[in-house]
């Protein structure tokens, strides 16, 4: 285990927007990619997935490991066994979804994080992401901490994703037990945690469990990604416009002192001010899926 740091990519049926995010992903000199192809969903969705794995196949600037699923899991349980299957292999990895785009010098500041918080177990991750509606100000530096994971392109270790075998709501009950407040990074957190129960997400139960151990997540002052897969075509990410990020800025370069370990005191009000908007979507979402099971039922 150990050595060079892997990206860890998963695409489904959006060929274009795959090429963008390959394209920066080659011009970082991304050595390696382990890189998950989910199967179609439905039938009208194979013609897409097959162009997808074309251009996958395709690759030929760096070692690609690529799985083609033989059918579809689904964003959730695709990511959540993707990344277990490569930090079994190796011992800390990048993760990048098929419809991200970073600035050059992206994947050399996050391996650069994962290598020298490796031995670090207040630090649970690292990420690209950012947003002015949740950056502290006067941060006096290129990177601070924030209590708050993310899952737009990320960075973790073996080491601390041990535990994510757990759902979001158990974890939110050791929380409670250990009188953590569950809203405390973000009002939108408890009801994605109900809908992690009713659809195919995993994202909040890593947040849960940086929240759950004090883990702490490396944010870059300004961000270096851009979610481009925001649309009505999308998954689960139908609008994003609330979220859109100013034009991405150059890389900063790397830290010759890099933070120590501590939180910013501004993350969680920041977060829950920010994530107001968003947690009474959710809740009408979640509702409207119980309601639905409720008709399917009866």
């Amino acid at each position: 285990m150990g050595g060079r740091i892997p990206v860890v990519l998963f695409a489904y049926n959006r060929p274009n927007h795959l090429q963008r995010t390959l394209e920066c992903l080659r011009l970082d000199a991304v050595p390696e990619l382990c890189v998950f192809s989910d199967g179609p969903r439905t039938p009208e969705a194979a013609p897409a997935v097959s162009s997808v794995r074309e251009i996958l196949r395709s690759v030929d600037w760096c070692e690609v490991r690529l799985v083609e699923r033989p059918r579809n899991l689904g964003l959730g349980i695709s990511i959540l066994t993707g990344v277990s299957e490569v930090l079994a292999q190796h011992a800390a990895a990048i993760i990048f979804e098929d419809d991200l785009i970073c600035v050059p010098g992206t994947y050399q500041f996050l391996a650069a994080a994962l290598n020298h918080y490796r031995s670090e177990p207040k630090v649970m991750s690292v990420t690209g992401w950012n947003h002015p509606r949740v950056t502290p100000p006067a941060i006096g530096g290129p990177a601070y901490f924030d209590g708050r994971a993310e899952c737009l392109v990320w960075g973790t270790w073996q080491r601390a994703w041990q535990g994510m075998e757990m759902d979001a709501l158990a974890l939110i009950r050791q929380c409670r037990q250990q009188g953590i407040d569950p809203a405390r990074y973000g009002a939108d957190l408890p009801a994605m945690a109900e809908e992690e129960r009713q659809r195919n997400i995993w994202a909040v139960r890593w947040l849960y469990l940086h929240i759950l151990r004090g883990g702490l997540c490396l944010r870059p002052a300004r961000s270096l990604v851009e979610h481009i897969g925001f649309g009505r075509e999308a998954t689960n990410a139908k609008d994003g416009t609330w979220w859109s990020n100013p034009p991405l800025q150059p890389c900063p370069p790397l830290p010759e002192r890099w933070p120590e370990a501590v939180e910013h005191p501004g993350c969680a009000a920041l977060w829950q001010k920010a994530t107001r908007q968003s947690a009474q979507r959710r809740l009408y979402v979640v509702q409207k899926l119980k309601n639905s099971l409720r008709a399917l039922r009866h």
